[in-house]
């Protein structure tokens, strides 16, 4: 199947919009009490039960316009449901706060296990998205390896240590920047093994 071509403002909307609205919802809403089926939620647990299906269609939406989904914005929608679902039905917001260590141990696992057989699994998941040669794809991964799991580590420390506010802030801004700011200074790496167009 031939993948899509859609406009990068429009992926990245669908891709960070349920993030967005997941803030504006939580700022708005996490000083109230909501009484639901004769059971009282926060307003944080409220904000996830709205999140769920936001990111499910935003998702299915994705998947309509460019065909394909990558194993990680898979896993990701598999454990918000997970995690986001059983936060919700306990109500208890722990769960929901461990969604992001659960997806980079997962990641960060995979990578590593692939990295100890002497594989990239990252060039598989990306479909070799990037020129790279086999030593730039092994050196991206171990770099990658290692920045999920210090981000699992991270979220861990914040949520168990901070308030629900500062893991909300954290959370939308410092993972997002995080990430963003990894990849940026990946830009030697990805010039000095970039592969020649004709190979």
């Amino acid at each position: 199947m031939t993948d899509k071509k859609i406009n990068p403002i429009v992926k990245l909307a669908l891709e960070l919009g349920p993030i967005i609205l997941f803030f504006v919802a939580y700022t708005k809403m996490k000083a109230n009490t909501y009484n639901i089926l004769d059971r009282d939620y926060e307003g944080f647990i409220v904000v996830t039960a709205i999140f769920i299906p936001v990111l499910l269609i935003a998702t299915g939406i994705l998947w309509a316009l460019t065909g394909k989904l990558s194993k990680m914005q898979v896993m990701t929608a598999i454990l918000v449901v997970i995690f986001g679902g059983l936060s919700v039905w306990l109500n208890d917001d722990r769960f929901f706060k461990m969604k992001p260590t659960m997806i980079y141990l997962f990641f960060g696992g995979a990578l590593g296990f692939g990295l100890l057989r002497g594989q990239s699994y990252l060039k598989s998941m990306m479909d070799g998205a990037m020129p790279l040669n086999d030593q730039g794809w092994m050196i991206l991964t171990k770099r990658i390896c290692f920045f999920f799991l210090t981000l699992a580590v991270v979220n861990e420390v914040v949520w168990r240590t901070m308030s629900t506010d500062a893991w909300v802030n954290f959370k939308t801004f410092g993972l997002t920047a995080a990430v963003f700011v990894f990849f940026m200074t990946q830009g030697g790496l990805l010039t000095k093994y970039a592969t020649n167009d004709d190979d």
